[in-house]
């Protein structure tokens, strides 16, 4: 899953001017890969070999203490460290780290509208071309789904795996919609339909002579994620953001359409709701002051299942595709993809984790020990173990499936992140209503279309 993003105390001027240096010089990039081409090998119980990641902050720990020992079971003289970053400085930490001089790290956890922007530095391998010498013949790319296979892939090279895959989807508490008198949400569920629901959805569930239970809560507040639930509505009205020739296509009466659904939305969210993002929704649903939730799908353990974190219990809580807009259900994907770093000197031992990590038995195991979202068709039509992932595993392969229809991602293009720097201001003063949604677009029209100019 994705947090914010920011660029705390790093000049973006000195990250690009160096993404841009190695990506112009070949000869470097030739002479790293030739030092490593004997890929180091997998190490002896006298001579292991160390692996540095550098991963998200918000489950790198998890994987340092769970996932780490899971695969040293199977490959006990390869020694993984893995470093977490804070969302808002991964990024930069990035560009920093592959347009350096000395390497730091052998594999790179990157977000899904990032690839195109770190793979243009030719600092990452392709793993359908400079590994398959350590390929295991039954890995399978094949049964991937294509949605999150494609989130690190650019122009036509494969530059990553999916190594934590999510979806924006839509929980729901069963029990405030029967309180409301309500049935429960089913993928067929309508946009104007669930409009018409919201206002029963605000309700007095304590008996308080006042409202304590509301319809929604999502992302409202000034932040790069902001946009993606007005993007996901677009997407489901048959929208896009970009056109082929990556020129804004938002600026019209369906984007309009969309963006005023998502600020309509806070007529039924909580008081103070317009400066909600990723926790506060999380904890207005887990408290059960929200009837509907929109939020990326991987929190459903923290938000049903695990007592420590939530009051709700997994027979409250539904969990399915965003309501259905003109043209489909409505999604948004997020993947974290796991890259080699190409001056890494330990291309095989990379590869090996990165193989492990993400092969069937992988998945698996992933999905069922630490409830993490997998990619491939295999592991989302497995029997899980515990119970309450079976209905998530079927929900999130038809997120997959719409998604990879509706083309619901973020921009596939170097400058996303500028771009998606753009919508989150205007879309953080539309919520604020300090401007419209027309006046809105138009303004993001004008300053993406003048940042994508040159590209």
């Amino acid at each position: 899953m994705t947090r914010k993003e920011g660029r705390k105390g790093v000049s973006r001027r000195a990250i690009l001017a160096g993404a841009t240096l190695a990506a112009i010089d070949p000869l470097l990039r030739a002479k790293a890969f030739a030092q490593s081409s004997s890929g180091g090998g997998l190490g002896t119980a006298s001579s292991p070999v160390k692996l540095r990641m550098l991963a998200n902050e918000s489950y790198a720990r998890q994987w340092q203490t769970s996932m780490v020992p899971e695969f040293n079971k199977a490959f006990p003289h390869i020694e993984l460290t893995i470093d977490g970053v804070p969302y808002s400085e991964q990024l930069a930490k990035i560009l920093l780290e592959v347009t350096g001089a000395t390497p730091t790290y052998d594999l790179l956890a990157i977000d899904d509208p990032w690839v195109p922007q770190v793979a243009e530095t030719g600092a990452l391998l392709d793993l359908k071309k400079d590994v398959t010498q350590w390929t295991r013949p039954d890995y399978d790319w094949a049964d991937f789904n294509s949605a999150p296979l494609a989130a690190s892939e650019w122009k036509g090279v494969q530059y990553g795996v999916p190594v934590r895959s999510n979806m924006l989807l839509m929980f729901y508490n069963r029990t405030l919609f029967k309180k409301a008198g309500l049935p429960a949400p089913t993928p067929a569920l309508k946009w104007a339909e669930f409009m018409a629901q919201a206002s029963k959805l605000v309700q007095d569930v304590k008996g308080e002579g006042k409202p304590n239970a509301w319809a929604i809560s999502t992302y409202f507040n000034r932040d790069p994620l902001t946009p993606t639930i007005w993007q996901a509505i677009l997407n489901a009205n048959g929208g896009a953001l970009l056109d082929d020739n990556n020129k804004p296509a938002f600026n019209n009466d369906v984007g309009v359409k969309s963006l005023q659904t998502h600020v309509d939305l806070l007529k039924f969210a909580p008081p103070g709701a317009t400066a909600h993002g990723f926790n506060e929704s999380m904890q207005a649903f887990r408290q059960g002051q929200t009837a509907v939730m929109f939020q990326w799908g991987s929190i459903y353990r923290s938000s049903a299942v695990d007592p420590a974190t939530t009051t709700l219990k997994p027979e409250q809580v539904g969990i399915q595709v965003m309501p259905v807009g003109d043209r489909s259900a409505g999604t948004h994907r997020g993947i974290w993809n796991g890259c080699i770093a190409r001056k890494s000197k330990n291309h095989e031992a990379a590869w090996t984790m990165l193989q492990w990590l993400t092969s069937k038995e992988g998945e698996k195991w992933h999905a069922n020990s630490l409830g993490t979202f997998p990619a491939r068709k295999s592991t989302l039509a497995h029997d899980p173990t515990s119970k309450w992932l079976a209905p998530v595993l079927t929900t999130l392969q038809q997120a997959y499936d719409v998604a990879a229809a509706g083309k619901m991602w973020r921009p596939r293009h170097p400058k996303s992140d500028a771009v998606q720097q753009v919508l989150a201001d205007v879309t953080g003063m539309t919520m604020a209503g300090q401007t419209t949604a027309q006046a809105a677009l138009a303004d993001a029209s004008r300053r993406i279309e003048r940042a994508l100019r040159n590209s």
